[in-house]
């Protein structure tokens, strides 16, 4: 049995891998979509990770396409105690207006509801943060969602620590819901925005961390090792972008960890991730049941002391 971890104060808990739902309504059909889901929540997986927003970046799409394939699945099994969902507001304009207004959270919400054809959201996060709109005024909106049932725990994602430790003093000093999560960018390759004062205040406040791209969009799988590899997939240019000195060193040294574990550099990636002081567990998608399997071989991966120190040494600037 994988190791169950606390997200924070939220009441949650996790094995250390979600599953990110960026890819279901987009390049994952809607029937290779459920047998992906169901062999996670198998495997002993508890929480999808989705968004209003996935995926209206493709031509056609309206967003909220991932949390109408997760609600085919949840429909098609019939159950719904063993999964726990999480979905975002904030990036997708619509009708409340933009932004975390109070109104278009209240209708954000209920429509990500209806999608995903559930009563409630155990994790509802503030996708990015809205400097215009008063932080009172979007944790009463959260509170609000709180109070009806609809949404068991907030977090908040892309917040710097500045933003996240004022929203935690005025949550304290109005009587309102507490961010308990953060979803920040985590992998080996950027790894500045999170270390230091927000992984500390993290830590102190025990907010859980559920980090997002922890496969540095597939540069940490060892897929990408030449200008000749990155033009073979539509992320190729972004996984490019790290074939510095700095990048080709990171690579090096999980070589050697895979060598030495017998584990794929995608799982030497995740294992390396969920190690760090205040991280709960990383979020990681999968575009087939393959690739899933390989995900969830860091589950139960233990990377030791050195192994660690040497991936930190390589990906320090």
């Amino acid at each position: 049995m994988s190791e169950m971890r606390a997200i924070g104060t939220s009441g949650l808990r996790t094995p250390r891998l979600v599953l990110g739902g960026n890819v279901f309504g987009w390049n994952v059909g809607e029937a290779d979509a459920p047998t992906i889901l169901e062999r996670f929540i198998e495997a002993g997986g508890t929480m999808i990770d989705s968004a209003d927003v996935y995926s209206a970046w493709i031509p056609g799409h309206a967003g909220g396409e991932s949390e109408s394939a997760i609600g085919a699945w949840l429909k098609q099994r019939g159950r719904r105690d063993d999964v726990l969902l999480a979905t975002k507001v904030g990036m997708l304009p619509g009708e409340g207006g933009t932004g975390l207004k109070p109104a278009r959270i209240a209708a954000a919400a209920d429509a990500s509801l209806k999608r995903l054809g559930v009563d409630r959201i155990d994790l509802y996060y503030a996708h990015q943060d809205d400097s215009e709109t008063p932080i009172e005024e979007v944790l009463g909106a959260f509170g609000r969602l709180v109070e009806a049932g609809k949404v068991g725990a907030i977090g908040a994602s892309n917040f710097t620590a500045a933003r996240l430790k004022e929203s935690l003093e005025i949550s304290a000093a109005h009587g309102l819901p507490a961010y308990s999560v953060l979803q920040p960018e985590l992998n080996l390759v950027k790894r500045a925005g999170f270390a230091g004062a927000l992984q500390q205040l993290c830590i102190d406040r025990d907010i859980g961390v559920l980090p997002y791209f922890g496969l540095a969009s597939g540069f940490l799988t060892g897929k990408y090792r030449s200008a000749a590899d990155a033009a073979k997939s539509a992320r190729g240019g972004k996984a490019a972008s790290y074939l510095d000195d700095r990048g080709v060193r990171i690579l090096a040294a999980m070589d050697d960890v895979a060598a030495e574990t017998g584990a794929t550099l995608a799982q030497i990636a995740l294992a390396w991730n969920a190690a760090q002081p205040g991280v709960t567990a990383p979020i990681a998608s999968a575009t087939d049941v393959a690739q899933l399997e390989e995900l969830l071989g860091a589950m139960d991966l233990d990377l030791d002391a050195d192994q660690l120190a040497r991936l930190d040494a390589a990906s320090l600037r």
